[in-house]
């Protein structure tokens, strides 16, 4: 009879390390399939994801070029019904040809100016809200002052309140 040794050390080594593998490749095909289910169910809800900016802006510009080529409009004066057709389609062309070479030597660049205009969009706003929370403050202040010179039996006219704001 054959007695059947222990695994040796690189056996059971090795061994281990199979399943590790295999704990690694399914763990990672179950997170690849979480994250495309997700992204199945945003789409699904809110639509497909915006572009990057270079992308947005070349459909922006087929957008309006569309737009443009099928607006009929009387500031096109004298032309043609069929004339003016051309001539906005051969603006829109000369546009797009214009845009097209900019938007593929530098897509980054547009992304990067998305970024600048949300950043400067953010401190604008910030500027405003605190500037409107001073003027309401002072407001608020005035009003007070007003209300205690009243209660407080001043004269301080007609009795007909003045908004100053």
């Amino acid at each position: 009879m054959s007695e059947e040794l222990p695994p040796s050390d690189a056996e059971q080594n090795e061994a281990a390390d199979e399943v590790r593998a295999t704990d690694a490749d399914a763990w990672s095909t179950a997170c690849a399939e979480d994250l495309a289910a997700e992204k199945a169910r945003r789409r699904a809800e809110y639509g497909p994801p915006p572009g990057s900016a270079a992308e947005e802006l070349r459909k922006f510009v087929d957008a309006v070029s569309e737009k443009l080529s099928s607006v009929q409009s009387p500031l096109l004066g004298s032309l043609a019904g069929p004339a003016a057709q051309q001539v906005v389609k051969q603006v829109v062309q000369q546009a797009k040809a214009a845009v097209e070479p900019v938007i593929e030597r530098n897509p980054d660049v547009f992304d990067h100016l998305a970024a600048a205009g949300n950043e400067l969009l953010a401190a604008y706003r910030s500027a405003v809200v605190a500037q409107e929370q001073r003027w309401t403050t002072r407001a608020t202040d005035l009003h007070k002052d007003l209300d205690e010179r009243r209660d407080g039996g001043e004269d301080t006219g007609p009795g007909q309140r003045i908004d100053l704001d």
